[in-house]
């Protein structure tokens, strides 16, 4: 009797907490490392309990115990982040919340924050670890892993944007490419007056996108000053972390937070793993990376390895005689912007180049315009 007693106990109290939380069913068990934080062990407990009372199983691995959670005693730092491995080898936990973790090459995490302007949350793919060794590459990756971590979360159709840094029009290309292949997703906006899916920094405060694709050095960045812009940057406060460390074929949900991330912010990463978890998060990864495998996915990043491999060396080519250069074209990348006002040159077209508000222009007559439209399009400096 005293059995059936404590499972309609158990039964009502689950649904009390499920009342309490928003959330029903089986709760997801959370492991948090608590040793190694700046501000304190005390620091990750109080972030532990805050997340307790939302609905998560949280198992605390360090040296205090609390009323709500499961304490899994360690000695140190080092010895909680074995055991909180050993907890996720053995299915004992559904993930776990950590300051640092080294992912494989190709595996890299999608942070997630609370932008500054209108109190929005957006998803910054991406903030540690490394997605490729090459930088554009990484952030064609890093849009699709965005991807999947924005559905996880329950956003069904996420918009996409890319951040205005080296690579972006480049990788713009590409997942247009993508795109066009049969991959589905949405291109934000841009608030500024001439749109566009590659965004400023008004953007970023924002949160114009719900993902904001960018190199994870970048991300890094940018996500520590999200997260602290209101307390000078010692004490990260809003937002949930770095998050989930997200690759093909990778199925460890392991969720980063800083040493500098206080108690509400390490508890929302909590939360932010157990909306995963009931996400299925790493079913929803296997789906996409199937859709976008058929939409040429693979084969759109090896012809941008051949395309490096196999670019001409540098030749001279001689500048055609100066004329004003009224008409612009946008969209060209930083690093190519000499190349490109130089295959016009080869084509007998003056042209200059600068940099505008919105980024890197290529100027030329108005009479030309449109032939040098043509000829960027063809060598591939503009989409």
């Amino acid at each position: 009797m005293a059995t059936v007693e404590k499972i309609i106990a158990d039964a009502f109290l689950e649904m009390a907490q499920g009342l309490e939380s928003g959330s029903f069913g089986k709760k997801p068990k959370i492991a948090l490392t608590g040793m190694g934080s700046e501000h304190g062990e005390e620091n990750a407990m109080k972030a532990a309990l805050m997340a307790a009372k939302r609905g998560v199983d949280v198992y605390y691995i360090g040296s205090l115990e609390a009323e709500g959670v499961t304490t899994v005693h360690v000695a140190d730092d080092e010895e909680g982040h074995k055991k909180m491995e050993e907890l996720l080898d053995k299915h004992e936990v559904d993930g776990a919340v950590t300051m640092h973790y080294p992912f494989p090459i190709g595996v890299s995490t999608v942070g997630r924050v609370i932008t500054p302007a209108k109190g929005k949350e957006m998803f910054v793919a991406n903030t540690t670890g490394t997605s490729s060794g090459d930088r554009i590459e990484g952030m064609i990756k890093n849009a699709v892993y965005g991807i999947i971590t924005a559905k996880a979360c329950g956003v069904k159709n996420p918009t996409v944007g890319i951040l205005n840094v080296d690579g972006a029009r480049q990788t713009e290309m590409a997942l247009n490419q993508l795109k066009e292949g049969g991959y589905e997703f949405e291109w934000a906006n841009s608030a500024r007056a001439d749109g566009g899916a590659v965004m400023r920094g008004n953007d970023v405060l924002q949160g114009t996108p719900d993902i904001m694709v960018m190199d994870s050095l970048t991300g890094n960045v940018m996500i520590k000053m999200l997260s602290s812009f209101t307390t000078g940057g010692s004490f990260e406060a809003t937002g949930y972390g770095y998050g989930p460390g997200i690759g093909k074929d990778y199925d460890r949900l392991v969720m980063i937070v800083s040493r500098a991330s206080g108690a509400p912010l390490i508890a929302n990463a909590i939360e932010y793993a157990a909306q995963l978890v009931r996400g299925k998060v790493f079913e929803v990864a296997k789906a996409e990376f199937a859709k976008a495998e058929k939409a040429g996915f693979s084969k759109i990043l090896e012809a941008r390895k051949a395309s490096q491999k196999n670019a001409a060396p540098a030749e001279e080519v001689k500048c055609p005689p100066a004329e004003p250069c009224p008409a612009a074209i946008l969209g060209v990348e930083v690093m190519d912007l000499e190349d490109a006002a130089k295959a016009l040159w080869k084509a007998g077209i003056y042209a200059e180049t600068g940099m505008g508000c919105t980024g890197p222009v290529v100027l030329m007559s108005d009479a030309n315009h449109d032939k040098a439209v043509e000829i960027l399009k063809a060598a591939g400096y503009i989409g």
